[in-house]
């Protein structure tokens, strides 16, 4: 039988295609606003920077991708080289874990339940960008690997509690986005590596259905308590 993962991904030492990937699509994304805004520092004169970040009551009124959309954009050099860098050391580990397919489920699924945090309870004009909340994700997930391995997750949990002491300390950090990644990436981890062995992929398929369903119910739920604008 061929040896396989906690979550039934194959054992092997294949290179984490994933995480470049992601790592080449945020950089992308970066150097085009960064060339269309002609600055490093103040992306908000870039087009794709305006259309593409997190501004709750624009999403109300039709930019509703903004919602997945903001998980790419990165307001500064800084901003983008500490969260590839996450990404890099949490998403290679995580990747050989769960698989390509399902690394890559839980990446997108938690951006999109950091951003939907930050809709439900944010303020309706402020404006949030940034991949962290997916790199929460990756966090919580990895806290649910090391129990279900039941290894020593001290170190995992200081990790996570230091992320979010300086999520609190530093001014323009979104703690909602970080919890709500959080919360989501340990979620459908759990889901992952926690349910029957038998017919696993459907399973594993159905966690990410129904978690996608609670998010966007929220969403539209969200959607009647702000006003539309004509």
């Amino acid at each position: 039988r061929t040896p396989v993962t906690i979550s039934g991904s194959r054992v092997a030492r294949r290179r984490p295609l994933v995480v470049w990937s992601l790592i080449l699509v945020n950089t992308v994304v970066f150097v085009i606003t960064a060339v269309q805004a002609q600055n490093v520092t103040n992306l908000i004169n870039s087009p794709l920077f305006e259309q593409w970040a997190l501004f709750p009551i624009a999403t109300r009124n039709g930019y509703w991708w903004q919602l997945v959309t903001a998980g790419f954009l990165h307001a500064n050099p800084i901003h983008i080289a500490m969260n590839m860098i996450a990404l890099w050391v949490i998403g290679r580990e995580m990747e050989r874990v769960l698989g390509p397919a399902r690394f890559a489920a839980v990446y997108l699924v938690g951006l999109f339940g950091g951003d939907v945090a930050v809709f439900l309870f944010g303020q309706v004009n402020g404006l949030t960008v940034g991949a962290s909340g997916a790199v929460f994700a990756l966090m919580g997930g990895l806290l649910v690997v090391v129990y279900r391995l039941k290894v020593n997750p001290s170190q995992v949990i200081g990790l996570i509690v230091v992320n979010l002491v300086i999520s609190v300390a530093i001014p323009g950090i979104s703690l909602l986005g970080h919890v709500g990644g959080l919360i989501t990436g340990a979620v459908l981890t759990a889901g992952l590596i926690y349910l029957p062995a038998e017919r696993r992929r459907l399973w594993q398929a159905g966690a990410v259905v129904v978690l996608l369903v609670v998010l966007v119910g929220l969403v539209l739920i969200r959607f009647t308590q702000i006003p539309v604008f004509v």
